[in-house]
């Protein structure tokens, strides 16, 4: 052999054992996999339409974010409802939506004019269709396990052990 073709091996093999090296990295600092995104909604798309449609009436987007989608114009902190359904039944949405005053339910650290208002005022087959929609609201059980020992740990400094 040449000494070019030495010379050209020796570069070649240098930049094989350079990829084969950083492909290796890779997978080692690699995060975990993916499970993707943890919301759902068992609703019907007839519900889900009733729903959107009682969700802009009752401006309930002017507060709170749904599949993370806020307005921009949004300063309230109010919770987010991805995955409320998986936290609380159907009737529970029901009784909370026809209370008088929801802050003796859930009660609201925001400002008075920031609180959940109530809709016993509105008609009972609106509250139903949106307690029903709520319900289908769900989180993928891995992320909920998750949320939860984020939320015990960061509020008692304990190790999470269900």
């Amino acid at each position: 052999m040449k000494k070019g073709e030495l010379g050209i091996l020796a570069v070649i093999g240098v930049a094989v054992l350079i990829a084969a090296g950083y492909k290796g990295y890779k997978l080692t600092t690699q995060k975990e996999e993916d499970k993707g995104i943890p919301y759902y909604s068992t609703a019907s798309q007839e519900l889900s339409k009733q729903a959107r449609v009682l969700f802009d009436k009752y401006n309930c987007h002017a507060c709170h974010s749904l599949w993370t989608k806020r307005s921009i114009m949004q300063s309230v902190p109010a919770p987010a409802l991805d995955g409320l359904g998986s936290l609380k039944s159907e009737e529970w949405f029901f009784e909370y939506f026809s209370a008088e005053n929801p802050q003796e339910i859930v009660p609201s650290r925001l400002k008075a004019e920031f609180r959940m208002p109530s809709l016993a005022y509105a008609p009972k087959e609106d509250r139903e269709i949106l307690a029903k929609y709520m319900a289908s609201l769900k989180v993928e059980d891995w992320y909920l396990e998750e949320t939860k020992k984020r939320e015990y740990e960061k509020l008692t400094g304990k190790t999470y052990n269900p």
